[in-house]
């Protein structure tokens, strides 16, 4: 008799069991997860080959040094971005990735405030988004505003209104990304509560780019739902200590946090710790297509370089669908759909 890790993956040609099985993400940048053809495409369109003469050119762009260039390319690649048009195109393209990779769910960021330069106004942009989402009904894709933690408060504030007049749109929540370790998260704490009397749900990209102090800050002044990455909580006991008896989500981006150097190797994540402290977690691949992972990846590292078995890994999915902003009723109807699939 052969246990779980010795049965034979081969559900479709070239596919494992961690391709077929079915996910959810809960932290996924819309701008990020740009497949790479259709980046190509704009960039043509728009002229830029002067900085990537060729496809190939492209995909080793997508190397950091730290987060801090990471970040360049992000502004970089955004320059090709300009006309709503762009969105529905890059939206429609991200949604089909998703239904092809089992992901029947998704909670993905948009910045509307990167693109003001463009003249593009945040409800015609969220408009664009979903015209082109709606083309993909096979998967079902939540937005949520990064309100970017670089812009001044007026300005977030603002750009919070005119994302609650367009809501209907399927905007369920709002977070901040962008340089962390130049803006922490205290100055937002207004623009969170108001946010929260509004009806949003709430998360914050913390303990990333900065250390546990911008947890801290995440947690106690922003009242968050869900942590946006938070690995580096790890460096303070009591901040753990605190996540784990509040049972605050922590949305794990392994892979990221690799690439933009903030450890040193999958083996010294602390995603394993987090998970055994009884911390809600989800796993998620930020910004894929910049990453060059997928979510079928990100999990089989949980096995092959943390020991998670896949009875846990099992578990982490359906944590996922809890810690969602999904409805009860849907989470419900979402972990009933995933325990009756074949490959569960």
């Amino acid at each position: 008799m052969t246990n779980e890790h010795d049965k034979v993956d081969e559900l479709r040609t070239g596919e494992t069991w961690f391709d077929q099985v079915p996910k959810v993400e809960l932290h996924l940048h819309l701008e990020g997860a740009i497949p790479h053809d259709a980046l190509w495409e704009l960039i043509q369109k728009y002229g830029g080959e002067s900085s990537v003469p060729n496809f190939q050119s492209l995909i080793e762009k997508f190397n950091y040094r730290d987060f801090p260039h990471f970040m360049e390319t992000w502004v970089w690649k955004n320059q090709f971005l300009r006309e709503y048009e762009d969105f529905t195109y890059i939206a429609e393209a991200v949604a089909r990735d998703l239904a092809g990779q089992n992901i029947p769910y998704a909670e993905t960021f948009f910045a509307p405030s990167d693109f003001a330069r463009h003249g593009l106004e945040t409800q015609k942009l969220a408009e664009a988004i979903r015209t082109g989402l709606s083309r993909v009904p096979q998967t079902e894709i939540a937005l949520v505003a990064d309100l970017v933690r670089s812009r001044k408060l007026e300005d977030v504030s603002k750009n919070l209104a005119e994302v609650n007049e367009v809501r209907s749109l399927g905007i369920i929540g709002i977070t901040i990304g962008g340089s962390e370790q130049d803006y922490p998260p205290e100055p937002f704490e207004e623009v969170y509560e108001r946010a929260r009397q509004l009806g949003f749900h709430t998360s914050a990209h913390a303990g990333e780019a900065a250390g546990p102090e911008s947890v801290w800050g995440a947690t106690r002044s922003l009242k968050v739902d869900r942590i946006g990455h938070g690995t580096r909580a790890i460096e303070d006991k009591r901040l753990v200590d605190y996540i784990a008896e509040h049972r605050i989500p922590i949305e794990i981006c392994l892979i990221s946090n690799v690439r933009t150097k903030v450890v040193d190797s999958i083996e010294k994540h602390p995603v394993r710790h987090y998970f055994d402290r009884g911390i809600p977690i989800s796993i998620n691949t930020d910004d894929p297509k910049m990453f060059g992972n997928s979510l079928a990846e990100e999990y089989q590292l949980l096995e092959a370089k943390l020991g998670f078995s896949r009875k846990e890994i099992r578990k982490i999915i359906l944590q996922g669908i809890e810690v969602s902003w999904l409805s009860k009723d849907r989470k419900r109807e979402l972990t009933k759909t995933f325990c009756e699939n074949p490959c569960w």
